[in-house]
């Protein structure tokens, strides 16, 4: 997705072109073509018979992040009327160079989770009630845009069947989970309906499909499987589940400006373990919890994925992405359990959490994140 927003804001700027040449670079270069990041590309600037052409540099990496860009424009002598390098950064986000984000800056007051829920303790506020009152009351057409797109891809995903697109020739899981899931006890069958809808959304987003970002393509699928499977089988109301995909959308933000939500930056954690976060807190602002309690279920939601790797076969987001999704959804129901049985107090704070998985994600080797050159990628490769 970021791809495709620079693609389109380059051409904005450059209409009157008609020959351009993208670069990828590191991570983006490495992993690209598997996450369709050329499809999404070309099919902005191939528009009105433009000549495209795009340079894959997966040995090179810039300096400020591993999904680096650079967007040439030629004017019809062929010199380079504009040069712009910009960065994937996760969820759709761009950032130049020099740190300034490329789309719309944030509009939260306090980036920290700490001051926030000082904030709501002191007002006698919840979460996402912050999210309001920095946003806006039009934040809500918003969110219901968003839940709608997600009911819809989980529905679109559950009746999906076949193979994904791609060399692994991977088929499709969720229908069979969703069938099977009728044939179990209530505690199983609720597990099997989270993942299929999990596997549901994540098989969309391996298809091309239309899926939200939360936080992140690869991600997709923990916050509407949650989401979809607590609506469908607790009656929650709209107005209910709109709240509960703001507080998700909050603690996603949080992570986004004080950490990473980039695989290629920080490993799968900053992806599959901040989803589980999101998913956690919202699936507790449902269940009534306290503004702690909800930080509480985020913090084990993210704390207890730190470590794990982005190694996608074959650079796409199929193996083992998908899987982790379902399994991530499965684990965040867990996370609202645990907090909802505690009293929302514990040591270690959503905040220092984001912080060491920062760390954690800097002192990875980099061919664990999003390179597709180690680990389960680097296994199959081996086996082939």
């Amino acid at each position: 997705m970021g791809p495709r927003f620079a693609s389109e804001m380059f051409l904005k700027k450059h209409p009157e072109c008609k020959h351009f040449a993208v670069t990828f670079y590191g991570s983006l270069a490495a992993t690209g073509k598997g996450h369709l990041t050329d499809v999404a590309v070309l099919d902005v600037l191939q528009r009105d018979e433009r000549k495209v052409e795009l340079i894959w540099k997966p040995g090179v990496y810039l300096s400020y992040h591993p999904n680096g860009m650079n967007f040439k424009a030629y004017d019809e002598q062929d010199n380079v009327v504009d040069d712009w390098t910009v960065f994937s950064v996760g969820g759709g986000a761009l950032q130049e160079e020099n740190g300034m984000v490329a789309q719309s800056a944030d509009v939260y007051e306090m980036q920290s989770m700490t001051d926030i829920i000082k904030w709501c303790r002191r007002n006698g506020r919840t979460l996402w009630e912050y999210v309001e009152m920095n946003e806006g009351s039009e934040v809500w057409d918003y969110l219901n845009e968003v839940w709608v797109a997600m009911k819809n891809a989980v529905e679109r995903g559950i009746q999906a069947e076949g193979v994904l697109p791609g060399p692994l020739h991977l088929q499709r899981k969720a229908a069979m989970y969703h069938i099977k899931a009728s044939g179990y006890t209530a505690s199983l069958h609720s597990r099997g309906l989270v993942f299929s809808y999990a596997l549901a959304v994540s098989e969309e987003n391996a298809a091309g499909g239309v899926i939200v970002t939360a936080p992140t393509c690869g991600s997709c699928g923990v916050v509407p499987g949650i989401l979809y499977h607590l609506w469908k089988s607790r009656d929650f109301s709209d107005i209910r589940m709109l709240r509960a995909l703001a507080t998700a959308g909050l603690v996603g933000n949080v992570a986004k400006h004080t950490a990473s939500i980039s695989g290629a930056e920080a490993g799968c954690q900053a992806e599959v373990g901040v989803a589980c976060a999101m998913a956690s807190a919202a699936a507790n602002q449902l269940f009534g919890g306290s503004p702690a309690q909800v930080e509480y279920a985020a913090e084990m939601g993210l704390e207890h994925h730190l470590g794990m790797t982005c190694d996608p076969v074959c650079g796409m987001v199929q193996i083992p992405c998908i899987e982790r999704n379902a399994y991530a959804a499965a684990r965040a129901m867990d996370c609202n359990i645990y907090s909802t049985f505690s009293d929302g107090r514990h040591l270690v704070s959503y905040d220092r959490v984001l912080s060491v998985m920062m760390q954690t994600g800097r002192d990875l080797p980099s061919i664990y994140r999003e390179t597709s050159e180690g680990g389960l990628a680097k296994h199959y490769i081996q086996m082939e």
